[in-house]
């Protein structure tokens, strides 16, 4: 028996000392870590991702914990899994070397930590082919507080020839449960971020895009893991991940056949293979990710925090409200029409008049969308005096002005068209077919994009007091090719790099400008492109019944001061339904002023004027999503401020059916359970009387364990309730 006792525990000692032999390269957050183990033989695996240990010697003891089976190629939980040597899985890179050769062997070389500042480092692992001068560095931002990683990688070819990528994935993950839920998302125009989940079974689920342009208008980027069941408010261990890539995106998640979950991520290789000569590199886009073990609510506060602070344009700024003259007008204005809704704009109270499409085009007149677009000159019958006539008009009426762009595209029915159909992305010998009667500009080339900079740059040059750019994008890349390189396998890649290129050049020369990140809707939202944008329009849906939805999938990922609500006539709802529900992000107006009934035009003035007073708390607020619309007759979620002094709660009716709604109190959440806080309903309509008990007060340990209801019901099916320290 002492025997027995005295083998097991040398046994122990010896696996322990073992572990301690391999190199461990832990990547850590406040909260979270990915850590990475160097074998004997100089392979380089993800041992642990989760929450954070204590003790960071004990991660090299997680290997052993796991029986579930032999991994025979020694290289299942690769840091980034090559093809075509032991690999017996989906491969993060392919490759062809110069040679020939298809088989591609990483291993460990060195690894560096550099610390950018108090709250963010970058890791880097060298991979090297020992047969190959092929290089690959693996690169990990860090975002301490936010727990949030961006991952990406560089592939360097040192070889004498040219190297062919098939495939060159961002970032490579090996998660280990018992279980694995996806919830990704789907939809098409005007249904935008359709959730769906499901559980991964062994094999591989795959979301990707091939459309070029717009390129999120079936499938987003963006996708929540859950670990041992679905995905929940508050509950639960989730992984939050985004591609941040402007174009054609794919993300692979393969649960092995140890039960593992090995996730892939970046640039879709489809019709993409990459010839990388000799000294060149290859940088991949970042994937992003952020993982929480309190549910996807803790995980999109922190994704929310982060983007405010470190990637979206002016993200702990402020934004301003305006009146949009689309759905007003739609093609037929004029300078007295305009002239008569930038006043309009004054007396709604909101701070710019953002005139649309339709304003530019001479000899092919832009009346309609399939006439003018690439023929960036003011239309002489409509604006005879031009924008800086309008720009004045807004200056003197004491508002700002905006304009609507939709650079990347063209009209065949243009003179840019007739000028220059090598500029133009189509298949030689082939039929046009034309997505909303356009086509692409080939932002590959280089001609291309001097032209796309110059016209935002002509706009500004001639008009320097535009203070908003609406930048559309509406087409998709049909019959792909591009006149102007013969390599047609890079214009997929080579597009996005050209937008990012002149988006570069916009914001080095105009930094402050805001600019709206707009694609048919949310055909184009992610963070690669979000860099350059203050905020997007999520979807030419403005229905404020739809919105509720749309907004609710989009919080997520991203934080509300990004989000372009307008107040439209979309819908049967009345005016204090559509306005309340734009007001959780950025609010606009797209409707006819003048024919506003006297209440609803007193309403939206009294509306604007309340949502300034509030906006700073649901901008940079931390969100709390309460009760869901997909589950519930009624939505309900709110914003509370750092100090935890101020919060905002939006409650709706989704039910119309007789007596649904609010039927029980609503846990509030984010509160101090130590404070006091007064409970008032805010943003009535003229002539109405709140239900709610006037001058309540209660602790916030009330508020959230017990909660109050705010009424919602047939009769009123929108309430916006202000929470207020009370001192």
């Amino acid at each position: 028996m002492i025997q027995k006792i005295l083998l097991a525990a040398s046994v122990i000692l010896f696996t322990h000392l073992h572990a301690q032999k391999k190199m461990i390269i832990p990547i850590e957050t406040q909260n979270n870590a990915l850590v990475l183990q160097v074998d004997t033989g100089n392979r380089a695996g993800i041992i642990y991702f989760g929450k954070k240990l204590a003790n960071a010697s004990e991660y090299a003891l997680v290997p052993g914990m796991y029986k579930r089976g032999d991994d025979y190629s020694g290289i299942l939980n690769a840091a980034y899994t090559p093809s075509g040597s032991r690999n017996l899985v989906e491969p993060a890179i392919e490759v062809t070397h110069a040679n020939g050769n298809t088989s591609l062997d990483l291993q460990y070389v060195s690894n560096n930590k550099q610390k950018v500042d108090d709250n963010v480092s970058i890791t880097t692992v060298l991979l090297k082919d020992p047969q190959y001068a092929l290089e690959v560095t693996l690169f990990y931002k860090t975002y301490f507080k936010e727990d949030v990683v961006e991952q990406w990688s560089v592939i360097k070819n040192k070889e004498k020839g040219a190297v062919t990528l098939q495939k060159f994935a961002s970032a490579n993950l090996y998660i280990s449960a018992n279980n694995y839920w996806l919830k990704s998302y789907h939809g098409d125009w005007a249904k935008e971020v359709k959730p769906e989940e499901v559980q991964l079974t062994h094999g591989i689920k795959v979301l990707d895009t091939k459309l070029g342009t717009r390129a999120n208008l079936y499938q987003p980027p963006n996708f929540i893991v859950s670990l041992n069941g679905p995905a929940k408010e508050d509950e639960g261990d989730v992984l939050l991940g985004s591609v941040e890539w402007t174009g054609n995106f794919r993300v692979d998640l393969e649960v092995d056949p140890l039960n593992n979950l090995r996730l892939i991520a970046g640039i879709n290789p489809f019709a993409s293979e990459y010839s990388l000569q000799s000294s060149q590199e290859f940088v991949t886009p970042a994937f992003l990710y952020t993982f929480s073990n309190k549910g996807t609510g803790d995980a999109s506060r922190k994704l929310q925090r982060w983007a405010r602070s470190y990637k979206v344009l002016q993200g702990n700024g402020s934004r301003m409200t305006l009146l949009n003259n689309w759905e007003a007008t739609f093609f037929d204005f004029n300078e007295d029409k305009l002239s008569r809704l930038i006043k309009d704009t004054k007396k709604l109270g909101v701070d710019l008049f953002l005139l649309d499409d339709g304003w530019f085009g001479n000899k092919y007149p832009r009346n309609s969308d399939n006439a003018g677009l690439g023929d960036w000159q003011e239309n002489v019958q409509k604006l005879p005096h031009g924008i800086g006539f309008l720009v004045k008009e807004a200056q003197n009426t004491g508002v700002k002005f905006g304009i609507w762009v939709e650079p990347e595209m063209v009209n065949p029915k243009s003179v840019l068209y007739e000028q220059h159909p090598d500029w133009v992305i189509k298949q030689p010998g082939r039929p046009e077919y034309l997505y909303r009667n356009q086509l692409v500009l080939d932002l590959s080339n280089p001609k291309v994009q001097d032209f796309v900079f110059g016209i935002l740059d002509n706009l500004f040059t001639r008009n320097p007091d535009i203070a908003f750019i609406k930048w559309d994008c509406n087409a998709v890349i049909y019959n792909a090719y591009s006149s102007a390189f013969q390599k047609q396998s890079h214009l997929y890649v080579d597009y996005v790099r050209g937008l990012y290129k002149v988006l570069d050049r916009v914001r080095a020369k105009y930094p402050n400008v805001h600019m709206m990140l707009c694609s048919g809707g949310g055909g184009r939202v992610d963070y690669g492109a979000l860099k350059y944008f203050t905020e997007f329009w999520p979807s030419d849906n403005t229905d404020p019944l739809e919105r509720i939805f749309i907004q609710w999938e989009y919080s997520y990922f991203f934080p509300s001061i990004t989000s372009c609500n307008h107040v439209t006539d979309w819908g049967k709802q009345p005016i204090k339904y559509r306005t309340d529900i734009a007001m959780m992000g950025k609010l606009g107006f797209d409707i006819v002023v003048s024919h506003l009934p006297e209440k609803d035009l007193q309403y939206c003035q009294q509306a604007v004027e309340t949502y300034k007073s509030f906006s700073e708390v649901v901008w940079h607020g931390d969100q709390y999503r309460l009760v869901s619309p997909w589950d519930h007759d009624f939505a309900s979620l709110m914003y509370v401020n750092d100090q935890k002094d101020r919060a905002i709660v939006f409650n709706y009716q989704v039910n119309n059916r007789y007596a649904t709604g609010s039927l029980s109190p609503v846990p509030l959440k984010g509160l101090d359970p130590e404070k006091k806080y007064s409970v008032k309903e805010i943003n009535l309509y003229p002539g109405t009387k709140s239900t709610l008990p006037a001058n309540a007060v209660y602790s916030g340990n009330y508020l959230m364990a017990v909660g109050f209801n705010p009424d919602v019901n047939i009769q009123r099916s929108s309430v916006i309730v202000e929470v207020t320290e009370v001192k």
